[in-house]
């Protein structure tokens, strides 16, 4: 924790302003007319009440604590920890909205805020340009936010018949999904987290923080019970999205996830994938492709033109599109409401 620092303000006396303010009328009457400008005696003695209860309180051994710095990888985590910091934090994201966060390269001044930042909030694995700023110039000071939750290994999908090129652009599938925040009771731990972090800085701000970590559990918990209820009763329980974004929504909602692309929504799946989920959508009636707000919808465009189904948008709130108007909360609702419409929940 950094010490607080006492505001380092002279106090000014009333006896000597109003001298001050003396001094200068006298003056004032033997030059001739005088000004319509403030002086700047007046403007001291205008001030003189703040600077006296800053003298004050530097007096009584009060401070002004500074806020704790965040840095947050993306926009999830930005989310979680403005609700849970309020006015105890300022918080700076590294990926801007339109930017697919996969894809985000550091500039040498975000660097420069991780190195200087007092907590950065990241997900291993999920940008590497992030992972290796947070090795060199954070390690001590960045939480995972994954860790302690059960993690889901990742789709690798079923590659038979890719060309070598192919199975190489999926060599890198592997591993744990990271898209822990697409279920809303993962959000309430990661608050959580975030919190015990924060209230450790700034001990002076633990109660307050403690209650909006308290507030932001019960929100993510009306949103859990939002989707067990809108979700218990669809007919179609496979939903086929443009890439495996989905796999904490579709485990917490008794969802099965058909991805067309794997983890990396960058990866073009084979033709032989193309086909098996045409296959899919097909024999089990699927009416609605899901793609998503930062990624060309051309691969589920064409399954759904070669099989009649619908198209529809997803967002795996990864980031958020340059014109979005809404907030982690009401895009999850945004997504159920499209969820119940496509897979044809009553």
């Amino acid at each position: 924790m950094r010490p607080n620092r006492p505001l380092a303000k002279r106090p000014v006396t009333l006896l000597s302003l109003t001298a001050l303010t003396a001094g200068s009328l006298l003056l004032a009457g033997c030059g001739g007319s005088a000004s319509t400008e403030p002086s700047e005696a007046a403007s001291a003695a205008t001030a003189a009440p703040e600077a006296s209860d800053a003298a004050s309180d530097a007096a009584s051994g009060a401070a002004v604590a500074d806020p704790v710095s965040v840095v947050a990888a993306f926009y999830p985590l930005e989310y979680a920890a403005t609700r849970v910091g309020a006015d105890a934090v300022t918080v700076t994201p590294l990926t801007p909205p339109g930017v697919e966060p996969h894809d985000l390269e550091l500039s040498a001044a975000q660097v420069a805020e991780i190195a200087a930042a007092d907590v950065v909030l990241y997900i291993k694995g999920f940008q590497p340009a992030v992972d290796e700023a947070v090795e060199q110039q954070a390690a001590d000071r960045a939480i995972d936010v994954s860790a302690g939750l059960t993690l889901l290994a990742g789709e690798e999908g079923d590659h038979e018949g890719e060309t070598e090129e192919e199975h190489a652009a999926h060599a890198d599938e592997g591993g744990n999904d990271p898209h822990v925040w697409l279920d809303p009771t993962n959000m309430a731990a990661i608050g959580a987290a975030i919190a015990e972090r924060l209230s450790t800085l700034a001990p002076d701000r633990a109660a307050d923080i403690e209650a909006a970590a308290g507030t932001f559990e019960q929100d993510m918990t009306a949103l859990d019970g939002e989707y067990t209820a809108a979700l218990a009763t669809c007919a179609s329980r496979e939903m086929v999205v443009s890439h495996e974004a989905f796999g904490y929504l579709a485990n917490a909602y008794d969802l099965t996830q058909v991805g067309i692309s794997g983890l990396s929504p960058e990866a073009e799946p084979s033709p032989a994938r193309m086909r098996e989920v045409a296959e899919l959508v097909t024999a089990n009636d699927i009416t609605t492709i899901y793609y998503e707000t930062l990624v060309d919808p051309k691969v589920a465009q064409t399954i759904a033109d070669e099989t009649g189904a619908s198209t529809a948008v997803l967002d795996p709130l990864e980031g958020l599109a340059s014109d979005a108007s809404g907030d982690y909360s009401s895009i999850m609702r945004d997504n159920l409401a499209t969820l119940v419409a496509g897979q044809s929940c009553t």
